[in-house]
């Protein structure tokens, strides 16, 4: 699996990456996209939705299933990617780059330094 050392990650299978501005994009792991299969379809919260870690963001359904991306860390959705509800299957082939789900513009900058780095998050799903 793909870990990239540039992000945090939750144990909810999302990464967080800090991106200038002071807003962090927000998606899922290779490890997470490979367990939902290919991806069929992808609903966003708005932008200007309030978040507290842990809430729903996203809903993503797949062949094999359905599930929520949430919200890392709290703050306000500040963008969509809708290139990602135009064409969810971007999720299977570059759930790193171009499958950014949400940039959150935190409530709390520090609350990223609780998540996990690469290693630990290489080690959860070792």
């Amino acid at each position: 699996m793909n870990v990239p050392e540039d992000r945090r990650y939750t144990d909810q299978h999302e990464w967080v990456l800090a991106i200038a501005g002071g807003g962090v994009r927000v998606g899922i792991t290779d490890y997470a996209q490979d367990a939902l299969g290919d991806v069929v379809f992808v609903d966003i919260v708005a932008v200007g939705t309030l978040v507290d870690a842990g809430d729903p963001i996203a809903e993503i359904e797949s062949t094999k299933s359905v599930a929520e991306v949430y919200a890392p860390i709290p703050g306000e959705v500040t963008a969509i990617n809708d290139s990602l509800v135009a064409d969810p299957a971007i999720v299977n082939g570059s759930p790193y780059d171009d499958a950014w789900f949400v940039v959150i513009t935190p409530r709390e900058p520090a609350a990223i330094d609780g998540l996990m780095d690469a290693v630990a998050y290489t080690a959860l799903i070792a």
